[in-house]
């Protein structure tokens, strides 16, 4: 698909028990990657249970590329360490938008999408119509790591 598709609003809301990579916690930020985009919230100091409520908006010109979500420590003095990944599949979000959804109530569940093999959502996240938008919830259970989950909201615009 050529061209832009759309743009996808990512609110990165906040961290649940994430991994210790220092003495006193750990300073995580969060990186989103959709094809050769690159975009990172700020860091939060000291925190496991960091809160962000940051959004960041990509530009999407393939809906079948995946959402890649990466979790680091920073560091001064040293590489930053890894906290865990994950993939946001964000089909279910992309087959919605092309539905023809005429007089939706606020609120409207359209699509839910459960926990499997091949996402990473550690509890069921639905698909809704939210003031005129089509807006998923969702909590990431991160993988390569030994805790740490990401509270995340998807927004499609056109």
């Amino acid at each position: 698909m050529d061209g832009l598709a759309g743009l996808l609003k990512v609110r990165v809301v906040r961290g649940i028990n994430l991994a210790y990579r220092d003495a006193r916690g750990s300073d995580p930020y969060v990186v989103l990657r959709l094809g050769k985009k690159k975009l990172k919230t700020s860091v939060k100091k000291r925190s496991v249970n960091p809160i962000w409520h940051e959004e960041l908006t990509l530009t999407v010109t393939d809906p079948g590329q995946p959402l890649k979500l990466e979790v680091f420590d920073k560091d001064t003095f040293s590489r930053d360490d890894p906290m865990g990944d994950a993939e946001i599949d964000v089909a279910p979000l992309m087959e919605v938008v092309h539905m023809n959804l005429d007089e939706l109530k606020n609120g409207a569940i359209i699509k839910s999408v459960r926990p499997n093999t091949r996402n990473c959502l550690a509890d069921e996240s639905h698909v809704c119509w939210r003031n005129g938008r089509f807006v998923q919830d969702m909590i990431l259970r991160l993988k390569n790591v030994e805790s740490g989950e990401i509270q995340l909201q998807l927004q499609w615009n056109r």
